[in-house]
């Protein structure tokens, strides 16, 4: 199919066939996985990915693909969800699914987030993603990449950094580089918060300011009894605390106000 990318949906389609071998080897799609693509494109990964399963569940926005993609796939092989996956219902696909995806660079940490919501219902998620967001996303605290987004995800999910992918991998090619990152959803939460909204809060409260000592960014939310009653330096800057630290702030907060 000739297609030309289109900015606004942020297509950059990937055409390294050993790239594409090297992520399919990595995901390990087994015939009665329940799996959903992201954004298939032109079908780099989609058309590896049916030779292995049984059926496959694709969201695309853009008409003009889903039109060549009904016209080269086999219905029974592939179903096309045509939406804005910012507005997807991921739990009507059904339990157990796994996702995977050359996420839009534009909308990836929105399309990240709307994911969290859905955890309970997948088994694992691999992406291509900016190598910038990857690095942050598995950023340890202390570090410059380390942020919100570091925290957020890492709450609900194990993430590995899997391999760095040029520029030239695609078509057209981004001015940046790339990275395949696998996240898998927690079995259990490591550190549950008593009031996730609240821990949402207290966590963007803090990387507001990152430059600010967290005396001032979580000021009117954390005083100074607080600080020693969790034994949390107020002098500490937002990147220097981990999961746990931010989790004790908002459930000492949740049991306190």
């Amino acid at each position: 199919m000739k297609h030309i990318a289109k900015k606004k949906f942020g297509q950059n389609f990937l055409i390294d066939q050993a790239i594409i071998q090297s992520l399919i080897n990595a995901i390990h799609p087994q015939a009665d996985d329940l799996m959903v693509e992201i954004g298939p494109g032109l079908g780099a990964m989609t058309q590896p990915l049916i030779k292995h399963l049984d059926h496959l569940h694709v969201v695309e926005i853009d008409r003009d693909i889903i039109q060549w993609m009904q016209s080269f796939y086999p219905p029974q092989k592939i179903t096309i969800h045509n939406s804005d996956v910012l507005k997807f219902d991921f739990s009507h696909i059904g339990e157990r699914i796994r996702v995977v995806g050359n996420l839009p660079y534009n909308i990836s940490s929105p399309i990240l987030f709307k994911l969290l919501e859905n955890t309970a219902q997948i088994i694992d998620m691999h992406f291509m993603l900016q190598k910038e967001v990857v690095e942050r996303m598995v950023a340890a605290p202390s570090t410059s990449e380390y942020g919100r987004l570091s925290v957020m995800l890492q709450y609900r999910l194990h993430m590995e950094y899997m391999v760095t992918v040029p520029p030239e991998a695609f078509d057209p090619a981004p001015k940046v580089e790339s990275a395949f990152v696998r996240c898998v959803p927690h079995a259990r939460l490591p550190y549950p918060a008593a009031d996730e909204a609240l821990f949402a809060k207290v966590v963007t409260a803090a990387f507001g300011q990152r430059r600010k000592t967290l005396r001032n960014t979580l000021k009117g939310l954390l005083d100074d009894a607080g600080f020693s009653a969790i034994n949390i330096d107020s002098q500490s800057r937002a990147e220097n605390l981990g999961v746990a630290e931010f989790v004790a702030i908002s459930n000492y907060l949740s049991a306190h106000t």
